[in-house]
Protein backbone atom coordinates (compact mmCIF):
# COMPACT_ATOMS: atom_id res chain seq x y z
CA UNK A 1 0.00 0.00 0.00
CA UNK A 2 0.76 3.45 -0.33
CA UNK A 3 3.40 5.18 2.14
CA UNK A 4 2.34 8.61 1.59
CA UNK A 5 -0.37 9.29 4.82
CA UNK A 6 -1.83 11.91 3.10
CA UNK A 7 -4.48 9.54 1.87
CA UNK A 8 -6.19 8.88 5.18
CA UNK A 9 -9.21 6.90 4.17
CA UNK A 10 -10.76 4.60 1.81
CA UNK A 11 -13.94 4.06 0.44
CA UNK A 12 -16.12 0.70 -0.17
CA UNK A 13 -18.69 -0.07 -3.29
CA UNK A 14 -21.59 -1.49 -0.20
CA UNK A 15 -23.71 -4.01 -1.05
CA UNK A 16 -26.61 -1.82 -2.03
CA UNK A 17 -30.33 -2.99 -3.36
CA UNK A 18 -32.03 -1.23 -6.09
CA UNK A 19 -31.46 -0.39 -9.75
CA UNK A 20 -29.18 1.71 -11.41
CA UNK A 21 -30.17 4.98 -13.99
CA UNK A 22 -27.81 4.46 -16.73
CA UNK A 23 -25.96 7.81 -16.32
CA UNK A 24 -25.92 7.23 -12.20
CA UNK A 25 -23.43 4.22 -12.62
CA UNK A 26 -20.29 5.02 -10.93
CA UNK A 27 -20.96 8.11 -9.43
CA UNK A 28 -19.42 6.71 -6.04
CA UNK A 29 -16.59 6.44 -7.54
CA UNK A 30 -16.40 9.59 -9.02
CA UNK A 31 -16.75 11.52 -5.90
CA UNK A 32 -13.75 9.51 -4.59
CA UNK A 33 -11.57 10.59 -7.63
CA UNK A 34 -12.78 14.15 -7.43
CA UNK A 35 -11.73 14.05 -4.14
CA UNK A 36 -8.35 11.92 -4.82
CA UNK A 37 -8.76 9.25 -2.45
CA UNK A 38 -8.65 5.32 -2.96
CA UNK A 39 -12.24 3.95 -3.64
CA UNK A 40 -12.64 0.24 -3.39
CA UNK A 41 -15.61 -1.98 -4.75
CA UNK A 42 -16.91 -5.61 -3.25
CA UNK A 43 -17.51 -8.66 -4.98
CA UNK A 44 -21.05 -8.32 -4.16
CA UNK A 45 -20.89 -4.75 -5.84
CA UNK A 46 -23.22 -3.30 -8.33
CA UNK A 47 -20.83 -1.94 -10.42
CA UNK A 48 -18.63 -3.97 -12.85
CA UNK A 49 -14.90 -3.45 -12.42
CA UNK A 50 -14.39 -2.99 -16.10
CA UNK A 51 -16.84 -0.33 -15.83
CA UNK A 52 -14.85 1.09 -12.59
CA UNK A 53 -11.55 0.45 -14.38
CA UNK A 54 -12.35 2.13 -17.63
CA UNK A 55 -13.89 5.68 -15.87
CA UNK A 56 -12.11 6.35 -12.89
CA UNK A 57 -8.17 7.42 -12.57
CA UNK A 58 -8.01 7.49 -8.81
CA UNK A 59 -6.60 4.24 -7.11
CA UNK A 60 -8.55 1.34 -7.40
CA UNK A 61 -9.37 -1.49 -4.92
CA UNK A 62 -11.32 -4.61 -4.84
CA UNK A 63 -12.62 -6.81 -1.77
CA UNK A 64 -12.73 -10.09 -2.54
CA UNK A 65 -14.84 -12.86 -1.17
CA UNK A 66 -13.15 -16.15 -1.74
CA UNK A 67 -15.96 -18.45 -3.05
CA UNK A 68 -16.18 -21.99 -3.12
CA UNK A 69 -16.11 -22.00 -6.66
CA UNK A 70 -12.64 -21.32 -7.29
CA UNK A 71 -13.62 -20.52 -11.49
CA UNK A 72 -15.44 -17.40 -10.12
CA UNK A 73 -12.81 -16.37 -7.14
CA UNK A 74 -10.16 -16.73 -9.87
CA UNK A 75 -11.82 -14.87 -12.81
CA UNK A 76 -12.59 -11.69 -10.41
CA UNK A 77 -9.18 -11.86 -9.45
CA UNK A 78 -8.45 -11.92 -13.34
CA UNK A 79 -11.14 -9.16 -14.21
CA UNK A 80 -9.51 -7.04 -11.63
CA UNK A 81 -6.17 -7.29 -13.50
CA UNK A 82 -7.49 -6.61 -16.81
CA UNK A 83 -8.77 -3.63 -15.35
CA UNK A 84 -6.11 -2.30 -13.81
CA UNK A 85 -6.93 -1.93 -10.15
CA UNK A 86 -4.29 -1.17 -7.98
CA UNK A 87 -5.13 -3.34 -4.95
CA UNK A 88 -7.01 -6.69 -3.69
CA UNK A 89 -8.44 -6.72 -0.20
CA UNK A 90 -9.50 -10.20 0.66
CA UNK A 91 -12.06 -10.49 3.31
CA UNK A 92 -10.79 -13.02 6.29
CA UNK A 93 -14.00 -12.56 8.45
CA UNK A 94 -17.03 -13.81 6.57
CA UNK A 95 -16.35 -17.25 6.08
CA UNK A 96 -19.90 -17.39 7.22
CA UNK A 97 -22.56 -14.86 7.67
CA UNK A 98 -23.25 -12.96 11.07
CA UNK A 99 -26.81 -13.26 12.61
CA UNK A 100 -27.88 -9.67 10.87
CA UNK A 101 -30.93 -9.50 12.90
CA UNK A 102 -31.59 -6.15 11.18
CA UNK A 103 -31.73 -8.15 8.12
CA UNK A 104 -33.94 -10.59 9.51
CA UNK A 105 -36.48 -8.26 11.00
CA UNK A 106 -37.05 -6.64 7.63
CA UNK A 107 -36.61 -9.41 5.12
CA UNK A 108 -33.39 -7.62 3.35
CA UNK A 109 -32.54 -9.83 0.10
CA UNK A 110 -31.22 -9.13 -3.23
CA UNK A 111 -33.04 -8.51 -5.13
CA UNK A 112 -35.73 -7.79 -3.20
CA UNK A 113 -38.18 -10.16 -2.43
CA UNK A 114 -41.88 -9.52 -3.30
CA UNK A 115 -43.82 -9.84 -0.27
CA UNK A 116 -46.79 -8.46 1.46
CA UNK A 117 -44.23 -5.98 3.49
CA UNK A 118 -42.00 -5.47 0.67
CA UNK A 119 -45.22 -4.14 -1.59
CA UNK A 120 -46.58 -2.53 1.35
CA UNK A 121 -43.02 -0.72 1.25
CA UNK A 122 -43.05 0.14 -2.47
CA UNK A 123 -46.47 1.26 -2.29
CA UNK A 124 -45.27 3.57 0.35
CA UNK A 125 -42.20 5.05 -1.74
CA UNK A 126 -43.30 5.17 -4.94
CA UNK A 127 -40.58 7.26 -6.97
CA UNK A 128 -37.85 4.46 -5.81
CA UNK A 129 -40.66 1.83 -6.85
CA UNK A 130 -41.16 3.60 -10.38
CA UNK A 131 -37.11 3.67 -10.59
CA UNK A 132 -36.42 0.04 -9.83
CA UNK A 133 -39.30 -1.58 -11.94
CA UNK A 134 -38.23 0.48 -14.67
CA UNK A 135 -34.49 1.05 -15.10
CA UNK A 136 -32.03 -1.46 -15.92
CA UNK A 137 -31.94 -4.92 -14.32
CA UNK A 138 -30.86 -5.76 -10.88
CA UNK A 139 -27.71 -7.54 -10.71
CA UNK A 140 -24.25 -8.14 -9.15
CA UNK A 141 -21.72 -8.22 -12.45
CA UNK A 142 -18.90 -9.93 -10.43
CA UNK A 143 -21.33 -12.93 -10.09
CA UNK A 144 -24.17 -13.32 -12.04
CA UNK A 145 -22.23 -15.30 -14.87
CA UNK A 146 -21.56 -17.92 -12.35
CA UNK A 147 -24.30 -18.34 -9.69
CA UNK A 148 -27.52 -16.61 -9.72
CA UNK A 149 -27.81 -16.14 -6.02
CA UNK A 150 -28.13 -12.25 -5.44
CA UNK A 151 -29.04 -11.20 -9.16
CA UNK A 152 -32.02 -13.87 -10.20
CA UNK A 153 -32.57 -15.81 -7.19
CA UNK A 154 -33.59 -13.36 -3.86
CA UNK A 155 -31.01 -14.18 -1.02
CA UNK A 156 -30.10 -12.34 2.05
CA UNK A 157 -26.49 -11.08 2.49
CA UNK A 158 -25.90 -13.60 5.48
CA UNK A 159 -27.44 -16.57 3.51
CA UNK A 160 -24.99 -15.94 0.75
CA UNK A 161 -22.11 -15.66 2.82
CA UNK A 162 -23.04 -19.21 4.49
CA UNK A 163 -24.34 -21.11 1.66
CA UNK A 164 -21.72 -19.56 -1.20
CA UNK A 165 -17.96 -19.07 0.54
CA UNK A 166 -15.52 -21.59 0.97
CA UNK A 167 -15.33 -22.15 4.94
CA UNK A 168 -12.05 -23.90 4.49
CA UNK A 169 -10.41 -21.13 3.26
CA UNK A 170 -6.93 -20.98 4.95
CA UNK A 171 -3.42 -19.49 4.81
CA UNK A 172 -2.50 -21.17 1.97
CA UNK A 173 -5.43 -19.84 0.27
CA UNK A 174 -4.41 -16.73 1.10
CA UNK A 175 -0.92 -16.73 0.20
CA UNK A 176 -2.34 -18.40 -3.34
CA UNK A 177 -4.56 -15.62 -4.04
CA UNK A 178 -1.73 -13.36 -3.39
CA UNK A 179 0.66 -14.56 -5.80
CA UNK A 180 -1.90 -14.97 -8.64
CA UNK A 181 -2.87 -11.52 -7.72
CA UNK A 182 1.02 -10.11 -7.81
CA UNK A 183 0.47 -6.50 -7.22
CA UNK A 184 -0.32 -4.84 -3.67
CA UNK A 185 -2.03 -7.07 -1.44
CA UNK A 186 -4.15 -6.57 1.00
CA UNK A 187 -6.01 -9.06 4.18
CA UNK A 188 -9.02 -7.40 5.49
CA UNK A 189 -10.74 -8.32 9.28
CA UNK A 190 -7.34 -8.92 11.15
CA UNK A 191 -8.52 -8.11 14.99
CA UNK A 192 -5.45 -10.03 16.55
CA UNK A 193 -1.50 -9.93 16.77
CA UNK A 194 -0.70 -13.71 15.52
CA UNK A 195 -2.69 -12.73 12.43
CA UNK A 196 -0.94 -9.63 11.17
CA UNK A 197 2.20 -11.17 12.03
CA UNK A 198 0.98 -14.55 10.13
CA UNK A 199 -0.13 -11.78 7.30
CA UNK A 200 3.38 -10.43 7.35
CA UNK A 201 4.98 -13.87 6.98
CA UNK A 202 2.51 -14.56 3.53
CA UNK A 203 3.73 -11.57 2.19
CA UNK A 204 0.44 -9.67 2.68
CA UNK A 205 1.57 -5.70 1.76
CA UNK A 206 -1.42 -4.19 4.44
CA UNK A 207 -4.10 -5.68 6.90
CA UNK A 208 -7.22 -3.80 7.50
CA UNK A 209 -8.11 -4.05 11.49
CA UNK A 210 -11.91 -5.14 11.03
CA UNK A 211 -14.93 -6.64 13.04
CA UNK A 212 -16.73 -5.64 9.50
CA UNK A 213 -18.55 -3.26 10.57
CA UNK A 214 -19.98 -5.14 13.90
CA UNK A 215 -21.99 -7.28 12.33
CA UNK A 216 -19.87 -10.92 12.32
CA UNK A 217 -18.80 -12.07 15.30
CA UNK A 218 -21.01 -10.69 18.31
CA UNK A 219 -19.33 -8.82 21.27
CA UNK A 220 -15.95 -8.62 18.84
CA UNK A 221 -13.83 -5.68 20.35
CA UNK A 222 -13.70 -2.51 18.01
CA UNK A 223 -10.91 -1.95 15.59
CA UNK A 224 -9.98 0.73 17.13
CA UNK A 225 -9.22 -0.95 20.22
CA UNK A 226 -7.02 -3.34 18.59
CA UNK A 227 -5.40 -0.91 16.83
CA UNK A 228 -2.07 0.07 19.19
CA UNK A 229 -1.26 -3.49 20.11
CA UNK A 230 -1.17 -4.83 16.05
CA UNK A 231 0.63 -1.56 15.25
CA UNK A 232 3.65 -1.73 17.44
CA UNK A 233 3.70 -5.67 16.41
CA UNK A 234 3.73 -5.09 12.44
CA UNK A 235 3.47 -1.51 11.75
CA UNK A 236 7.34 -1.84 10.45
CA UNK A 237 6.55 -4.16 8.45
CA UNK A 238 3.65 -3.66 7.15
CA UNK A 239 0.68 -1.03 6.17
CA UNK A 240 -2.16 -0.83 9.15
CA UNK A 241 -5.70 0.45 7.98
CA UNK A 242 -8.33 1.16 10.84
CA UNK A 243 -11.24 -0.27 8.84
CA UNK A 244 -15.00 0.93 10.83
CA UNK A 245 -16.62 3.21 13.24
CA UNK A 246 -15.40 6.06 10.65
CA UNK A 247 -17.30 8.99 10.66
CA UNK A 248 -15.78 12.04 11.28
CA UNK A 249 -12.21 13.77 10.98
CA UNK A 250 -11.78 13.20 14.37
CA UNK A 251 -11.75 9.37 14.09
CA UNK A 252 -9.06 9.18 11.28
CA UNK A 253 -6.52 11.83 13.88
CA UNK A 254 -7.50 9.49 16.65
CA UNK A 255 -6.68 6.15 14.13
CA UNK A 256 -3.27 8.07 12.36
CA UNK A 257 -2.21 9.16 15.80
CA UNK A 258 -2.47 5.62 17.27
CA UNK A 259 -0.12 4.83 14.00
CA UNK A 260 -2.37 3.70 11.43
CA UNK A 261 -1.50 4.52 7.55
CA UNK A 262 -4.80 4.85 6.81
CA UNK A 263 -8.92 4.41 7.40
CA UNK A 264 -11.27 3.27 5.65
CA UNK A 265 -15.05 3.62 5.40
CA UNK A 266 -17.95 2.61 3.97
CA UNK A 267 -21.84 2.82 5.87
CA UNK A 268 -20.86 6.23 6.65
CA UNK A 269 -20.77 7.45 3.15
CA UNK A 270 -23.87 5.25 1.89
CA UNK A 271 -25.99 7.04 3.79
CA UNK A 272 -25.32 10.61 1.61
CA UNK A 273 -25.43 8.17 -1.57
CA UNK A 274 -28.60 7.20 -0.71
CA UNK A 275 -30.54 10.34 0.22
CA UNK A 276 -28.11 12.44 -2.83
CA UNK A 277 -26.68 10.55 -4.57
CA UNK A 278 -22.58 12.09 -6.12
CA UNK A 279 -23.81 15.35 -4.88
CA UNK A 280 -24.42 13.62 -1.57
CA UNK A 281 -21.25 11.26 -1.44
CA UNK A 282 -19.37 14.66 -2.44
CA UNK A 283 -20.81 16.81 0.23
CA UNK A 284 -19.85 13.75 2.82
CA UNK A 285 -16.19 13.67 1.86
CA UNK A 286 -16.10 17.44 1.83
CA UNK A 287 -17.09 17.95 5.29
CA UNK A 288 -14.80 14.82 6.47
CA UNK A 289 -11.90 16.76 4.46
CA UNK A 290 -12.81 20.01 6.22
CA UNK A 291 -13.06 18.47 9.41
CA UNK A 292 -9.60 16.68 9.26
CA UNK A 293 -8.05 20.11 8.30
CA UNK A 294 -9.77 22.02 11.33
CA UNK A 295 -8.72 19.83 14.15
CA UNK A 296 -5.25 19.29 12.99
CA UNK A 297 -5.11 23.34 12.59
CA UNK A 298 -6.71 22.98 16.50
CA UNK A 299 -4.29 20.64 17.23
CA UNK A 300 -0.90 22.75 16.30
CA UNK A 301 -0.45 20.09 13.36
CA UNK A 302 0.63 21.06 10.03
CA UNK A 303 0.69 17.53 8.62
CA UNK A 304 -0.20 14.31 9.82
CA UNK A 305 3.75 12.78 10.32
CA UNK A 306 3.45 15.05 13.47
CA UNK A 307 0.10 12.97 14.62
CA UNK A 308 1.56 10.47 17.56
CA UNK A 309 0.02 8.83 20.26
CA UNK A 310 0.95 12.03 22.93
CA UNK A 311 -2.06 13.63 21.43
CA UNK A 312 -4.34 10.73 22.59
CA UNK A 313 -5.40 9.87 26.23
CA UNK A 314 -6.84 6.20 27.20
CA UNK A 315 -9.33 5.83 30.07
Amino acid sequence: MTRDRSRSFRFELGFRCGKKLPEQKSREAKAAEKFGTMFGISSLGTVSVEEIGSTISAPKLFQLYFHKDRGLTNSMIERCIAANFDVLALTVDTITGGNRERDLRTGFTSPPRLTLKSLLSFALHPRWAVNYFTHEKFELPQLKDYVKEGSNVSVSVGDYFSTMLDQSMNWQDAESVRKKWGKQFCLKGIMSVADAKRAVDIGATAIMVSNHGGRQLDGSRSPFDQLAEIVDSVADRIDVICDGGITRGTHVLKALSVGAKACSGGRFYLDALAAAGQAGVERTLANLHAEIERDMKLMGCRSVDQLSRDNLRFR
